[in-house]
């Protein structure tokens, strides 16, 4: 029996319905997730792309949902890799010490791979239960390409959190 895990969920907002899926997926296995990503609704979008909401106010809101979770878990999409909040996301988990854990949705591919997941990752893995499961319990998981196939990360940095 697992224990309830509290993640981020970074990912492009068009992929929404990917962030449904994914707890879905999880919760067939029995495995909770919490996820403290931010969720795009019908007046924050409108908010948003008139950028009536100052740059350093979502910065401060999405550091705090991030300090709150244990790992940071990128979900890859088609656009992922072009977006700007992904890659900030990813860079704010590595100064906070999370675990960021890749995940390819169906029909990522691997161009599609943020630039900071493979500076900061800690692994990369495809829409696998079993495999995601393990990544979010700590384990190494490795890196895949979108195929499956085990590929070498691009840096093999191992990171350590201060005590």
């Amino acid at each position: 029996m697992y224990a309830t895990k509290n993640i981020f969920i970074s990912h492009h907002h068009k992929d929404d319905k990917s962030v449904t899926d994914f707890t879905n997926l999880l919760a067939g296995k029995n495995y909770n997730i919490r996820n403290s990503s931010i969720r795009v609704n019908e007046k924050n979008k409108e908010r948003l792309e008139k950028k009536q909401i100052p740059r350093k106010t979502l910065e401060r809101l999405l550091s705090m949902k991030m300090r709150w979770a244990g790992t940071v878990v990128v979900l890859i999409g088609s656009k992922t890799h072009s977006r700007e909040w992904v890659n900030w996301e990813i860079e704010q988990a590595a100064q906070q010490g999370k675990r960021i854990l890749g995940v390819f949705m169906h029909g990522g591919k691997d161009v599609n791979i943020p630039e900071n997941l493979d500076k900061y990752g800690d692994g990369l893995v495809g829409w696998n239960s079993a495999k995601i499961i393990a990544g979010l319990e700590g384990e190494d998981v490795g890196w895949c390409n979108s195929s499956g196939e085990q590929r070498s990360p691009v840096n093999n940095v191992k990171r350590v959190v201060c005590q």
